[in-house]
C-alpha cells in the first residue's frame, strides 16, 4: 500500500510544479524512477518521496507508513505503532541534520478499524496515534528540532468496499478532517518561504499571491527579478528553467549589479 500511495502522491506533486519528484513509474523519469537513497546526518536513508534540485539540494521529503493489519492476540492495531513512530522520527533526524531547510511531511495510514478498537482500558489506536505524534508536527523554523516534521498527518483508510475512502487529519487533531489538497498545500508553502529566490506559491488558476483559502496550490519557479515563470503545462507552472529563462536571469543579475 505504501508504494501505491507514494507513486500517487509523487504524481500529484509533479502536477503541482515539483518536476522530478520521485518515485515515478518506470521510464517516466529516465531509465528508473525509483525512490532516492539520501545521504543523511547519521547515515544514508531511502526516502519514500523526495524532491531535490541541483541548486537547493533536498527541498521536500515525505515519509509514508501504513498499519493495516489487526493484531491476532489483542484484536487492535496498536502493536506496531511505537515501531512506526521510531522509524519515522529517525528518518526526520537524519534528514534534518543534513538538510535543515528541507520540508518534511509524514503520512501514517491506518485501517478504518483503528478508529473503533477502543476498550474499557484503552483509547482507540487512532486516538493513541494522534497523542503519539502531536508533538512531532509543526516544525516552522529550519533551526527547530530535528525529529519534528513540518507537518504530520494521519489517515483512516476504508478499503473494504467497492468505493474505498480515506479521511485525513493533522496530528493532534483527530476530530477535524482535512482534504489531501489542504495537506499538500501546507507542505508547499514553507518550501517557497525557505527558498524565495527560486520559488513562489501560485493559486489553482496560476494567480500570484493566492489567498489563504485558495487550493490546490502549486509551486512556481521565479527569476531573480521575482517574475513567475509561466508555462502551458496544466495551465499554470513548471518547475524547470529553459536556457532562455536562465539567460533572462543572468540579465536580471547584471542589471541589479549596475544599480548598486
Amino acid at each position: 500500500m505504501s508504494q501505491f500511495v507514494s507513486l500517487a502522491l509523487s504524481d500529484e506533486l509533479r502536477q503541482r510544479g515539483l518536476v522530478g519528484t520521485r518515485p515515478a513509474a518506470e521510464g517516466q523519469l529516465g531509465a528508473s524512477g525509483a525512490e532516492r537513497r539520501m545521504s543523511g546526518g547519521i547515515g544514508a536513508k531511502k526516502v519514500d518521496i523526495t524532491w531535490a534540485t541541483e541548486e537547493s539540494g533536498l527541498l521536500l521529503a515525505i515519509s509514508v507508513k501504513c498499519i493495516t493489519a489487526r493484531d491476532a492476540a489483542t484484536r487492535n492495531y496498536q502493536k506496531n505503532l511505537i515501531n512506526r513512530r521510531g522509524d519515522m522520527l529517525g528518518e526526520a533526524v537524519t534528514l534534518h541534520r543534513r538538510f535543515p531547510y528541507a520540508v518534511l511531511g509524514g503520512f501514517l495510514f491506518l485501517d478504518i478499524g483503528a478508529a473503533n478498537d477502543a476498550s474499557d482500558q484503552r483509547s482507540s489506536t487512532f486516538r493513541n496515534a494522534h497523542r503519539a505524534f502531536r508533538i512531532f508536527t509543526g516544525r516552522s523554523d529550519p533551526a527547530g528540532r530535528d525529529e519534528q516534521y513540518e507537518r504530520f498527518y494521519l489517515a483512516l483508510v476504508d478499503a473494504s468496499t467497492s468505493q474505498p475512502t480515506i479521511q485525513f487529519t493533522h496530528a493532534g487533531e483527530p476530530d477535524r478532517a482535512i482534504t489531501l489538497d489542504s495537506a499538500l498545500d501546507t507542505l508547499l508553502r514553507p518550501i517557497a518561504d525557505r527558498d524565495p529566490d527560486f520559488y513562489a506559491i501560485v493559486g489553482p488558476a496560476g494567480e500570484i499571491d493566492p489567498t489563504a483559502e485558495a487550493s490546490p496550490l502549486s509551486l512556481a519557479r521565479t527569476r531573480t527579478s521575482g517574475t513567475v515563470i509561466r508555462s502551458t503545462s496544466r495551465g499554470v507552472i513548471t518547475g524547470t528553467l529553459s536556457s532562455e529563462n536562465s539567460s533572462d536571469d543572468a540579465d536580471d543579475d547584471e542589471a541589479a549589479d549596475e544599480t548598486t
